[in-house]
């Protein structure tokens, strides 16, 4: 029976978690200090060791272009520090990473939070209101290996809140709790404490002003994080949180706030037919054509559900634009991996260069 590794004794309170690799790491790194991620900053980390929170600095080889966003520590990783110094020389397997590529022309990935157990999607019952943008939070979070739960914040002031649950039901009924709160009341969150137990990690996204810092503050009992009112003509935010930073709570758990993202660029890796949308898969599995691209084709158990209106035409529509964007995603990340792949072999990159611009004839 493997004996428990006294260095991670003081870490239950931070979300330690130990399965089968990162046993196998620990084992290969038996002296390095272990702490977790707890700030990102564009300047550097701090961690936690579970006892104390400390800056630390990150090997400069990290730093260089060709290193995957990835390959980097994120808030909730798990960490080896050099024995002697504040130095981060091993990142530990993730059981989850949530990310999205970061925006621009050029691929590249943008990681969010590691080793979350939990993303509370927060969404305001306002003008924020978007059951669109909220299917690709769920897309999102399947891809990162941590289940999704949506927050309906300001329900205290929705006029039509029946509506709007009725315009999410394909989400409930995909498996994702649904809870419509005032985050300012304590008790409206209530219900959150089932994922927020001792051991546990969260991570809490949505737009700027959706309510995310006010849900910490009222989870924490205190006004630890800034909050500011929204415009009033598009019920948008600026941004009081400016960096991600993991918070323990008092019900034992740790939470992640991260400032409001206006762009959800999918990464590449994640499936369309993972359970994001299980009802339009069902009904193109009962087409006559294997191949139906779901147009005129004779049979089409998609168009006759979109014509009988049991399928929402603009929840179809976002499938289709969101399999174009994971299509796209998935061919730039995979020519990505090539390039680098070949730059790994010494001189290839260079000889293929060559081959270009001086053909063998």
């Amino acid at each position: 029976m493997t004996q428990p590794d006294p260095r991670t004794d003081a870490l239950a309170a931070i979300g330690w978690r130990e399965d089968a690799a990162m046993a196998e790491a620990l084992a290969q790194h038996p002296t390095g200090r272990i702490a977790r991620v707890i700030e990102q900053h564009r300047s550097g980390y701090r961690v936690s060791d579970g006892s104390d929170e400390f800056a630390v600095e990150t090997p400069r080889a990290w730093l260089r272009k060709e290193v995957s966003p990835d390959d980097r520590p994120a808030v909730g990783d798990w960490v080896l520090l050099d024995a002697r110094k504040d130095q981060i020389e091993v990142l530990l397997p993730r059981h989850s990473l949530l990310k999205r590529a970061a925006a621009g022309e050029h691929y590249r990935s943008q990681p969010i939070a590691a080793n979350v157990d939990t993303v509370f999607v927060v969404c305001g019952l306002d003008l924020d209101f978007n059951p669109r943008r909220l299917e690709r939070y769920h897309l999102l979070t399947l891809g990162s290996g941590a289940r999704m739960v949506l927050l309906l914040t300001k329900a205290d002031l929705c006029p039509n809140l029946d509506d709007c649950l009725a315009q999410l039901e394909p989400l409930r009924l995909a498996g994702v709790p649904i809870l419509a709160v005032n985050a300012k009341d304590r008790g409206t969150l209530r219900p959150l404490d089932q994922w927020l137990g001792p051991g546990t990690s969260s991570v809490l996204v949505g737009s700027s002003g959706a309510g995310k810092s006010t849900v910490t503050n009222t989870l924490l009992g205190i006004e630890k994080q800034r909050t500011k009112e929204v415009r009033g003509h598009d019920s948008r935010g600026r941004h009081t949180t400016t960096h991600r930073a993991l918070i323990r709570l008092p019900t034992g758990g740790c939470l992640i706030d991260t400032p409001g993202m206006r762009e959800l660029k999918l990464s590449g890796e994640e499936a369309i037919d993972a359970g994001a949308f299980d009802d339009v898969s069902a009904l193109a599995e009962q087409c006559r054509f294997r191949d139906c691209a779901h147009q005129r084709e004779p049979g089409c158990a998609v168009r006759a559900a979109l014509e009988s209106g049991t399928l929402d035409p603009d929840r179809f529509a976002n499938f289709l634009k969101l399999h174009g964007e994971l299509v796209a995603a998935a061919d730039s990340l995979a020519l990505q991996q090539a390039r680098k792949a070949e730059a790994r072999v010494p001189g290839k990159a260079q000889k293929k260069r060559l081959d270009e611009k001086y053909p063998q004839r």
